[in-house]
């Protein structure tokens, strides 16, 4: 009982607000009395002027009293249809009870005493009554709709809970009383698969039962904390938490709903299993106005989302934003495009009787002074801010002329690896732009490789299948990056055209940590030879990593035990001997 009171109350907030928006304040009482008062003055004054028999002068004319009468009908009239109109049910029914009184009165003066005057004042009566009863069934059809169309501004259409005006208006609410409360978003992870794989109808059925499960949470209290659910947007909700005690009660309230979004769902005879990020941000310490409660958690959600750890929850904290240095970054990279200080460096790739097998083409940027910028600092501001792709397509360019020059040169069969995110694989004019570096460069299809995360297959395999087939039906090589890292499904593996799989470096530094550790390594270089990939192992920087993968039959290796990072020039006299 008590939630529902809460919620009730918030749905009240939420309510005076439409009333603002709206400008639908109702009108005074005042002015309710004065129409009464009103009425009743001018009906007094039409029964007492209807039988006079004395006459007035005005302007010179002598005019009988009784010719007042209609005038002063008219007005009585006029005031009971403007209770109707601006009162409501009230205004209607006194209208209604004022107006039916009066007929029997009427009926008995010309009944018993002969009063005929007074019929144009029964038929008056009764005109007024229809009018009234059509004004008042009118106003609630436009009452009826109005407020549809205010249930519509609070309320997510879909899932049939409140939305994101509805949210930021609580929040509103709740910073102007110093209320103590905890915002929360949170974002379902891989909806985007459900959507390209079941299609919109079934990614709207999660959407409404994921909605469902959340609300009666909210509504039945059970979390032992006071909260307020809404739809924000898209797979995004919003959960407005008080009265918790603390932090763990806080968080045991985010796991029982973690707990209800992670329970298996069925769709189309198919079984889901949803997991979400949950960003956080506590009033007043995390921010105290609208738009930094909301923008703070959505960042703490992002988070959660890029580390995709088993630790679904992150409150927000200043240093995730890092604004200042990663406008300063965005400034320097905007800097070096224009100024033409984007430059390449090649790290060699050998087999394991060291034969060179060719170059990974790496992006590097000096800034305005000529100080390196390290790529640990600028690539994910470039990536952040939407700027990779034109840092990539330099280091293609660039790149792509050097090692065409060099082949053409020395006619050897070295390949050049280049890097492609996700962003720029699925640009418009990326397949374009790959065929005019074939054009330009004069490098064989088949020696140039395009490498791309696992995290593809992840976030956008089925956008991004047709695309890589493409890719690979001009010739080209394809690398499957950080292999390892990620979570992707073998069916997905096992159809796409990879020519190389590469194991990221995080494995390779504990390979002889423990046999364990050799094991997997040994078990992915085993996987990837049974789909009839290469295997390429990044970050060797030890003889004795060379010979255990030697051991377990790795194809290829890439690390600083056979060759750093080379300039174009140091990359030209390797290939040239």
């Amino acid at each position: 009982m008590h939630m529902n009171k809460d919620n009730d109350n918030d749905k009240k907030i939420i309510s005076r607000t439409l009333d603002r928006l709206y400008d639908s304040k109702s009108s005074p009482n005042h002015g309710f009395v004065c129409l009464l008062v009103l009425y009743f003055v001018t009906t007094f004054i039409v029964s007492t002027s209807a039988n006079a028999l004395s006459e007035i002068t005005i302007f010179g004319h002598s005019l009988p009293v009784y010719s007042f009468a209609g005038v002063f009908s008219a007005v009585a009239n006029i005031c009971v249809i403007l209770l109707a109109v601006y009162y409501d049910k009230k205004g209607f029914l006194c209208a209604l009870v004022v107006l039916l009184v009066q007929i029997p009165m009427i009926l008995m003066g010309v009944i018993f005493r002969g009063n005929l005057s007074s019929l144009p004042g029964l038929f008056a009566n009764l005109f007024a009554i229809i009018t009234i009863i059509l004004i008042y069934k009118n106003n609630k059809k436009i009452s009826s709709y109005q407020n549809k169309v205010r249930d519509m501004a609070v309320t997510d259409i879909m899932t049939g809970i409140p939305n994101g005006f509805a949210c930021d208006e609580l929040i509103r609410a709740l910073i102007k009383k110093n209320e103590r409360f905890a915002n929360v978003c949170i974002d379902l992870n891989g909806f985007k698969d459900i959507n390209d794989t079941m299609g919109f109808e079934a990614g709207n059925i999660v959407l409404i039962e994921i909605a469902s499960r959340l609300k009666q949470i909210a509504d039945e209290g059970t979390s032992g904390t006071l909260d307020f659910v809404g739809r924000t947007s898209g797979d995004e909700f919003s959960l407005m938490i008080r009265n918790f005690s603390s932090e763990d009660q806080l968080k045991a309230t985010l796991e029982k709903y973690d707990a209800a979004i992670s329970q298996k769902l069925n769709v189309y005879e198919c079984d889901f299993f949803i997991s979400a990020a949950f960003g956080y941000t506590i009033f007043p310490d995390d921010g105290n106005t609208v738009d930094a409660i909301v923008s703070h958690s959505n960042t703490a959600m992002n988070e959660v989302k890029r580390v995709n750890s088993s630790n679904h929850f992150l409150r927000f904290t200043g240093d995730l934003l890092s604004t200042e240095k990663t406008l300063e970054t965005e400034s320097k990279i905007r800097a070096a495009i224009e100024n033409d200080t984007i430059f390449f460096m090649l790290q060699p790739q050998f087999d394991l009787s060291h034969k060179l097998r060719g170059f990974e083409a790496l992006a590097r940027m000096k800034d305005e002074k000529g100080k390196i910028i390290s790529p640990g600092e600028f690539i994910p501001v470039a990536e952040k801010v939407g700027l990779i792709d034109k840092v990539d397509g330099i280091v293609y360019k660039k790149a792509g002329k050097f090692i065409g020059d060099l082949i053409k040169q020395t006619g050897s069969n070295i390949s050049l690896s280049i890097n492609v995110s996700v962003r720029h694989l699925m640009k418009n004019d990326f397949l374009t732009e790959i065929d005019n570096l074939l054009m330009s460069s004069g490098i064989p299809p088949a020696q140039l490789e395009i490498e791309i995360t696992e995290s593809v297959m992840i976030e956008s395999i089925n956008k991004a299948m047709s695309r890589i087939n493409t890719i690979h039906d001009m010739g080209i090589m394809i690398a499957i990056d950080d292999f390892g890292t990620g979570y992707s499904s073998l069916s997905y593996l096992n159809e796409f055209p990879a020519n190389l799989l590469k194991i990221d470096k995080s494995f390779i530094d504990k390979l002889n940590t423990g046999d364990k550790s050799k094991q997997y390594v040994a078990g992915i270089i085993s996987l990837g030879h049974t789909m009839g990939f290469d295997v390429i192992s990044e970050g060797v920087e030890e003889e004795e990593q060379v010979d255990t993968l030697r051991e377990i039959g790795c194809d290829l290796i890439q690390g600083y035990i056979w060759g750093k990072p080379l300039l174009p020039e140091d990359a030209g006299k390797l290939v040239k001997g």
